[in-house]
């Protein structure tokens, strides 16, 4: 069985956004999805949020087998987790899939400590087989202009990205259900690779 475990974003937690349906589609395959409450969601620590988003990971069983996931601002977590990962040590992780995510500040001075000191592409680079980015060209957060997020986190990281035209921040607001069957294919195809 593989893990996925997933970093939610502000605001939100395990029931969020396309969470469930990632879930219900990923538990029928037969894989475990954990998404682990991030303390404060409603303003966010980056260490504070690090911390229990690696102890979630770490809960999860062997690096090999478990694919990371991230939505906007806990994308962002995730990489800031993968910052402190030794793949040395502690295994290289099956794949992490990045939706709606910020390579850099986009003007939200709440979530500003999370980007300060930019990002060691290389380190994370390291610790993951595979990198898949999802992005929608309409996104209302990663503006004025969300394909320069992709192309940071395609050099960056070596991503493979999967851009549409349409789906917003792919929920814009916690309470939002919808269904991001793009999501659920970047993992299987990770899971699979």
């Amino acid at each position: 069985m593989s893990e996925i475990v997933v970093s939610h974003g502000l605001g939100a937690s395990d029931d969020s956004v396309w969470f469930p349906y990632l879930a219900e589609r990923l538990e029928a395959a037969g894989h475990r999805v954990t998404v682990p409450r991030l303390p404060e969601a409603a303003a966010p620590q980056r260490e504070a949020w690090r911390a229990v988003y690696g102890e979630a990971v770490r809960a999860a069983g062997p690096a090999g087998s478990t694919v990371l996931v991230g939505h906007s601002i806990g994308a962002v977590n995730v990489l800031r987790f993968l910052e402190g990962h030794d793949p040395e040590a502690d295994g290289v992780y099956a794949g992490v899939v990045l939706v709606a995510a910020s390579a850099h500040e986009v003007g939200y001075e709440l979530l500003a400590g999370f980007f300060e000191g930019g990002f060691d592409w290389e380190r994370i680079r390291r610790t993951a087989r595979g990198f898949r980015v999802l992005q929608a060209m309409d996104d209302p957060v990663n503006q004025p202009d969300p394909a320069e997020h992709v192309g940071l986190f395609v050099r960056g990281l070596g991503a493979t990205a999967v851009v549409t035209a349409t789906g917003g921040h792919f929920g814009a607001a916690p309470d939002d259900h919808v269904e991001v069957p793009e999501a659920v294919r970047l993992v299987t195809e990770l899971l699979d690779a």
